[in-house]
């Protein structure tokens, strides 16, 4: 079992907005990694904040550790089996962590996820980032061999070759750098529904709860894609998720075309 005495330390638990699916993973050298998560649970405050905004051009929720675009169905009679998203890994500051990723599922259809994507921690000062692929709820798994750098631009191919067997493929497109990874199901109860298409930054739980969050800055991801075996999506008319903890909105999170904006406030 991976664990982290940063952050299972510094471990904040959070309440206010619902939870998602969530990634365990320690984000320093040598991590040994495990991970749990929770399905959508919408809250009172979640509504109060919705309400709040008014008329918006997305729809938007509120999460405690998701903030990023969602599209929750795909065109009638399909499923979605192929997501993709590009950006650049960002310098974060603050001690703690986020990750951003690309993903199938774990929205609506909560009990699994096929994810990849990379981590930015700050520990005393030293930044370090960590690269991964997971079939939830099973562990993450790292890519010790992909290894991006700050202001590397880096594209996430997340493909479903069933409802249980997949590929990720992360590409440096700076570096020319490609690894692509099979991934399996934990079991047949983690099927893909293929309902849902992601794109996230997300604060992490360890521990039980939900680790302190790193300034990221901003990070965009272009290109953002989803595909059927017929048809193909852009985030344009997704819902839109603000990170909330503690009464406070940590996000701003903006959608145009195929570019979803995660601007940490």
């Amino acid at each position: 079992m991976k664990l982290s005495t940063f952050f299972i330390a510094s471990a904040l638990v959070f309440s206010g907005a619902f939870a998602r699916p969530s990634r365990l993973a320690e984000r320093m050298a040598r991590r040994e990694a495990a991970r749990s998560g929770n399905p959508l649970q919408l809250s009172r405050s979640n509504e109060e904040l919705k309400a709040a905004l008014g008329n918006t051009t997305h729809p938007t929720e509120f999460s405690t550790n998701w903030s990023g675009a969602v599209i929750e169905s795909p065109p009638a009679g399909q499923t979605f089996t192929t997501v993709v998203g590009t950006f650049v890994i960002p310098t974060p500051s603050g001690n703690g962590a986020a990750s951003a990723w690309v993903g199938i599922d774990g929205d609506t259809a909560s009990n699994s996820i096929l994810q990849s994507g990379v981590d930015f921690n700050v520990n005393n000062g030293r930044v370090s980032y960590d690269s991964w692929f997971e079939w939830f709820p099973n562990f993450a798994i790292d890519i010790p061999s992909f290894v991006p750098s700050a202001g590397n631009t880096v594209r996430i191919t997340v493909h479903s070759t069933s409802t249980t067997t997949g590929t990720v493929t992360l590409e440096n497109l700076t570096t020319g750098q490609r690894v692509t990874e099979n991934v399996s199901a934990p079991s047949r109860s983690a099927a893909l529904a293929g309902q849902n298409a992601e794109w996230i930054v997300e604060d992490f739980e360890e521990n039980g709860g939900l680790v302190p969050l790193t300034n990221w800055g901003t990070v965009t991801f272009t290109g953002a894609q989803a595909s059927t075996a017929s048809s193909s999506l852009t985030p344009a008319g997704a819902t839109i998720i603000n990170m909330e903890q503690n009464n406070r909105v940590l996000t701003s999170v903006s959608v145009s075309g195929s570019t979803v904006t995660v601007r940490h406030t």
